[in-house]
């Protein structure tokens, strides 16, 4: 079954090249546009926004905070990154972190039209709107179906409305095993590991492991990254195969970079990226 999925995968990959598809991806009008088409053609991925996440540091938060700065958060769209607490129902579940003990929990209700896929060990990155939890208010605006038992264990207490949902391994989970995330919108938060031109740089979440670092394609104009400096991307995992990437994003690589890439990284995992912005600090 799990060379049968590869290769499928392999299969979905050729076929948008032969389409030219990969080719719209080079310009910016055409990136989210192939990232969501992306998806449909590659494994089924946790949410249907390939900006999930957003463009800003600012409204990243903690489920702490969410949990006891309710009223502070209400109304805001926040972005969260998490562990999975349990699933609740066939549009919600939990989030929670190391903070939080007992019953503080978070429940998310999934609004974003993609079904509800909890991950084992990867936290998730939810981004939605704050409110207290009324079950005929949301169930009303967006035409959700929730269980009975819902409203009897969350009524009154916070909720976040989640208009995207992705799967956030940290960089070491992907380059273990890049097949479990090729095709899929993730959004890893790591710290710039090395710059290696204007597009490219490495993720590496911490110096002390011995992972190897994640390589980064950066197709979003105008955002830079500095060495040391924590970021997250949002973007599609897929093989680093140099010919490939090289045609399909029109890229002119001098020698030096491309005997670095082929000598490095060839085969294994590259994120082509859809949004870069700062972390936001813990």
């Amino acid at each position: 079954m799990k060379n049968r999925f590869n290769e499928l995968r392999v299969a979905s990959y050729a076929s948008v090249r032969r389409n030219g598809f990969a080719q719209a991806l080079s310009n910016a009008k055409g990136t989210a546009i192939g990232l969501a088409f992306l998806a449909l053609l590659l494994p089924a991925c946790t949410t249907n926004d390939p900006n999930a996440g957003g463009p800003t540091a600012q409204t990243n938060v903690s489920t702490e905070e969410v949990a006891d700065q309710t009223n502070e958060l209400l109304g805001k769209s926040v972005t969260v990154r998490s562990e999975v607490g349990e699933k609740v129902g066939a549009n919600s579940f939990t989030i929670t972190d190391d903070e939080l003990f007992g019953n503080d929990k978070v429940l998310v209700i999934n609004a974003s039209g993609a079904p509800t896929v909890l991950p084992d060990d990867i936290e998730l990155q939810v981004t939605g709107k704050v409110q207290k939890f009324v079950v005929a208010d949301v169930e009303r605006e967006f035409n959700l179906d929730l269980e009975p038992e819902v409203e009897v264990e969350y009524k009154d207490k916070p909720v976040i409305i989640a208009q995207s949902i992705a799967l956030a391994p940290k960089p070491g989970e992907v380059t273990k095993n890049p097949s479990a995330f090729y095709g899929k919108v993730i959004a890893v938060k790591a710290e710039v590991e090395d710059i290696i031109s204007p597009a490219l740089f490495s993720l590496d979440e911490d110096k002390l492991t011995s992972t190897q670092d994640l390589l980064v394609l950066n197709r979003t104009p105008g955002q830079t990254v500095n060495d040391g400096q924590e970021v997250v991307v949002i973007g599609v995992l897929r093989p680093f195969v140099f010919a490939d990437i090289e045609r399909d994003y029109d890229l002119n690589w001098d020698l030096t970079v491309q005997r670095k890439l082929e000598a490095e990284y060839s085969q294994k995992p590259v994120l082509i990226t859809n949004s870069v912005f700062p972390a936001a600090e813990d």
